[in-house]
């Protein structure tokens, strides 16, 4: 796992559903440790605080923890670490982590990726040449609207930014929720 070296960020939470995902909310004092308010790439462990029996050693993890709209972070945790993590939710986890070295590419919506095929080779070229972290925010941006109308919008100024040269989204929250899915008006719908 590769980490820029860092603070190493410890603490122990629940896995909790908000809808139909599962996620792990960092501790203020957990979330304090990290160097945005914002999106962090981290990598890290997670073990089952009171391990099972059989449960075995932590599982690693490379992601990209996100804003709740509180000031604070929560992780994401998918069907397959937890999985692999033996985790359920309700459990009591165990993670330790740190701000990764590069960021994981984000997984690109449909809609964005055609319009990116779609689009003249010097709009390729500047998608392929911006920062991970960059494109995360391209992409967080796209997806922070249910409204079709809205995201079809979305990726077309996306598009025309990218046209100007411009490697970031401009004029939205960093630190807010902005996972529809588990969003409210830019906090994490807890209720």
């Amino acid at each position: 796992m590769s980490s820029k070296g860092g603070t190493k960020v410890r603490f122990d939470g629940a896995l909790t559903e908000v809808g139909r995902r599962a996620i792990i909310r960092l501790p203020e004092a957990a979330s304090k440790q990290l160097p945005s308010r914002g999106q962090v790439a981290v990598s890290g462990t997670l073990t089952l605080a009171s391990p099972k029996s059989g449960s075995g050693a932590g599982r690693s993890f490379l992601t990209v923890i996100e804003p709740d709209g509180y000031f604070g972070h929560f992780i994401s945790v998918d069907a397959k670490l937890q999985k692999a993590a033996k985790l359920r939710p309700g459990d009591e986890v165990r993670v330790e982590m740190e701000p990764a070295a590069e960021w994981p590419e984000p997984r690109v919506p449909e809609d964005l990726k055609q319009a990116l095929a779609s689009a003249p080779q010097a709009i390729r070229e500047l998608w392929a040449a911006i920062t991970p972290m960059a494109r995360w925010e391209w992409v967080r941006w796209v997806n922070e609207t249910k409204n079709p109308s809205t995201r079809k919008r979305r990726v077309e100024v996306s598009i025309s930014k990218l046209s100007q040269g411009k490697r970031r989204p401009c004029c939205f929250n960093l630190a807010s929720c902005t996972d529809p899915e588990l969003a409210k008006s830019g906090k994490l719908a807890l209720g």
